[in-house]
C-alpha cells in the first residue's frame, strides 16, 4: 500500500467533516445577515477561536517556520509584534467596534460601517474602502492558495497546478454553502486542531535529536552560529519593522468581522483571554518548529534536501519524517485547517463586500435576502478565481505574498478604525485620506524603497494617521446628527462595561 494512503484518507476524512457542517450550516442561514455575520449570535470561544483562526493562515505553519529555520530567533520578533497588536486589538476595538457597528445602521460590512459613521450620502468611503478590500484580499487570498497548494504538491506528489485546484475547492464547498456560520463553526474546530499539531510536532522533534556526542545548543551553533541570538546581525530596522507586524491587526477586515459578529460586549473578555492563550500558544509551536527543525536536518543532512530548496516546508517535512502516517494524517491536516479558515473568512469578506457594498448599495436597493445570499455565493466564486489565476505561478512565497496584504489593509483601515472609535470629530474627507494614503503608501514603498529594509506597514500606517488627523482639523466639524450617533454608541459601550463590573 502506497505510504501516503492513511494520510489522504485521514484528509478526505476531515474535507468531508467540514462540507458537513456548511451543510448544517446552511439550515441556519435564513438570511443575508445570517449569510455575513451569523445573526451576530458568536459566543466566547467561537469568537476566539473564529477570530484566531481566521488570523493564522498558512504562514503559521509554512511561512513563520520557514523563516525561522533560515535565520534563526532573530525571526521571532514577528511573533512578538504580532502578540502585542492582538492584544491591544482585543482590548482596544473589540467591544467599541461591536457597539458601534450596531448604532451605525446595523452596519454588516466595514465599508457599510464607515459610511454610516461619517454620513456619507455620496457614498465614496463605501466605493474607496470596497475597492481597497477587492485589492488586498485577492493578494490575500492568493497566498492562501499557494499554501493550500503547497501542502498537497508536498504530501501527494501532486503537480503544483492540480493542487491548487484541489485545495480551492475543498474550501470554496462549504463557504459557499454554510456562509459565515459555516467558517465560525468550522474555524473552532481548525482551531483545535493547529493548536494540537504545534505543540506535538516540536516536542517530538526534539526528542529525536540524539544529544549524546553533542548538546542541543552546539548542533544548533553548528548549523546556524547566531541561531539563538535574537539580535545578532539584525538591525534596528528590522526589530522595529517585525514588530510593525502588530499594527496590521487594527486594520484586518476578515478579523474585525468576528468582533462584529459577538453576541454582545459581554462576550468580549472571556474571548480576549481564550484568543490570546490560543494565540501564544500557536505562535511558540511554530517558532519551535523552525527552531528546532534547524538541529533535527543538521543531524540528518541525507534527509533535509526539500527543505533547503524550500524552509517553508520545515514543518510538513518534520511531520512526514516523525509520526505515523494516520497521525500525520492529522497534523498535516492542521495546515489545511490554517489555510482554510483563513481564506474561507477572507472570501466571505470580498463576497460580502461586492454583495453588500456594490450589488446592494447601487444595483439592487431593494433585492430580497435570499437573492443577495445567492449572489454572495457566486461572488465567492468569481473572487476564488482570480485568487487562483494570482496564485498559478508556482514560485510564489506564502510569507511575501502575506506580508503585502496585511501591510496594506493595516496601513489602509487601521488608523481608521481606531480614530473612528475613539475621536468624535474625525470627519468624512479624514477618513476617505487615511484610506487612500496607507494604501498608496504601502504600494509605493513596497515596489520603489524595499531595499531601505523598513516594512511598508509602518510608513503606511504614520502617514495614514497623520493625514486623518490634519484633514479632520481642517474640514469643517461632523453635523450633529453625526456627534449624536457617535456619543450614543460610546454611551451605550460604556455602560455595558460598568454593567460588567458590577
Amino acid at each position: 500500500m502506497n505510504h501516503f494512503n492513511p494520510t489522504l484518507i485521514t484528509f478526505i476524512f476531515y474535507i468531508i467533516a467540514m462540507v458537513a457542517i456548511g451543510l448544517y450550516a446552511y439550515k441556519a442561514t435564513n438570511n443575508f445577515s445570517d449569510y455575513i455575520l451569523g445573526g451576530r449570535s458568536l459566543g466566547s470561544v467561537v469568537t476566539a477561536l473564529s477570530a484566531g483562526a481566521s488570523d493564522m493562515s498558512g504562514w503559521l505553519l509554512m511561512g513563520l517556520p520557514g523563516a525561522i529555520y533560515l535565520s534563526g530567533l532573530s525571526e521571532a520578533w514577528i511573533a512578538i509584534g504580532l502578540i502585542l497588536g492582538a492584544w491591544m486589538n482585543w482590548l482596544l476595538v473589540a467591544g467599541r467596534l461591536r457597539v458601534h457597528t450596531e448604532f451605525q445602521n446595523n452596519a454588516l460590512t466595514l465599508p457599510d460601517y464607515f459610511t454610516g459613521r461619517f454620513s456619507d450620502r455620496r457614498k465614496v468611503l463605501r466605493i474607496i474602502s470596497a475597492l481597497v478590500i477587492l485589492v488586498f484580499f485577492a493578494i490575500y487570498c492568493a497566498s492562501g492558495m499557494v499554501a493550500g497548494a503547497r501542502l498537497f504538491e508536498s504530501i501527494f506528489g501532486w503537480s503544483y497546478t492540480t493542487a491548487l485546484w484541489i485545495s480551492a475547492l475543498a474550501t470554496i464547498s462549504y463557504v459557499c454553502i454554510g456562509g459565515f456560520l459555516a467558517i465560525s463553526w468550522t474555524d473552532t474546530f481548525q482551531a483545535g486542531l493547529m493548536i494540537f499539531a504545534l505543540l506535538l510536532t516540536p516536542i517530538f522533534a526534539y526528542l529525536a535529536i540524539d544529544t549524546n556526542a553533542q548538546s542541543f545548543t552546539q548542533i544548533l551553533e553548528t548549523a546556524r552560529p547566531h541561531a539563538m541570538n535574537m539580535i545578532s546581525g539584525v538591525s534596528g530596522a528590522v526589530i522595529i519593522s517585525s514588530l510593525a507586524w502588530g499594527l496590521g491587526y487594527f486594520g484586518q477586515p476578515h478579523i474585525l468581522v468576528r468582533f462584529m459578529a459577538a453576541d454582545s460586549v459581554k462576550v468580549i473578555p472571556a474571548a480576549r483571554r481564550i484568543g490570546m492563550t490560543w494565540m501564544t500558544l500557536c505562535l511558540t509551536g511554530a517558532v519551535g518548529a523552525g527552531f528546532i527543525g534547524i538541529a533535527y536536518f543538521q543531524q540528518h543532512p541525507e534527509l533535509a534536501s526539500i527543505v533547503q530548496s524550500n524552509p517553508e516546508t520545515v514543518f510538513m517535512e518534520l511531520t512526514k519524517l516523525l509520526f505515523n502516517p494516520w497521525i500525520v494524517g492529522i497534523i498535516l491536516a492542521a495546515i489545511l485547517a490554517a489555510v482554510m479558515s483563513t481564506l474561507s473568512c477572507q472570501l466571505l469578506v470580498c463576497s460580502t463586500t461586492l454583495t453588500e457594498d456594490l450589488y446592494k448599495g447601487f444595483f439592487r436597493k431593494n433585492a430580497s435576502q435570499q437573492e443577495l445570499v445567492w449572489v454572495g455565493r457566486m461572488m465567492v466564486l468569481a473572487i476564488a478565481l482570480l485568487a487562483i489565476i494570482l496564485a498559478s505561478n508556482p514560485e510564489s512565497k506564502v510569507l511575501g505574498l502575506v506580508a503585502y496584504a496585511w501591510a496594506g489593509f493595516g496601513a489602509a483601515f487601521g488608523p481608521l478604525i481606531i480614530m473612528s472609535l475613539f475621536w468624535r470629530r474625525m470627519t468624512r474627507n479624514g477618513a476617505l485620506a487615511g484610506i487612500i494614503v496607507g494604501a498608496l503608501t504601502v504600494i509605493v514603498w513596497k515596489n520603489t524603497m524595499a531595499d531601505w529594509g523598513i516594512y511598508e506597514i509602518l510608513p503606511g500606517f504614520v502617514l495614514s494617521m497623520i493625514s486623518i488627523v490634519v484633514v479632520s482639523l481642517f474640514g469643517r466639524q461632523p453635523d450633529q446628527e453625526t456627534l449624536d450617533r457617535f456619543d450614543q454608541a460610546d454611551q451605550s459601550y460604556h455602560a455595558q462595561i460598568r454593567e460588567m463590573k458590577q
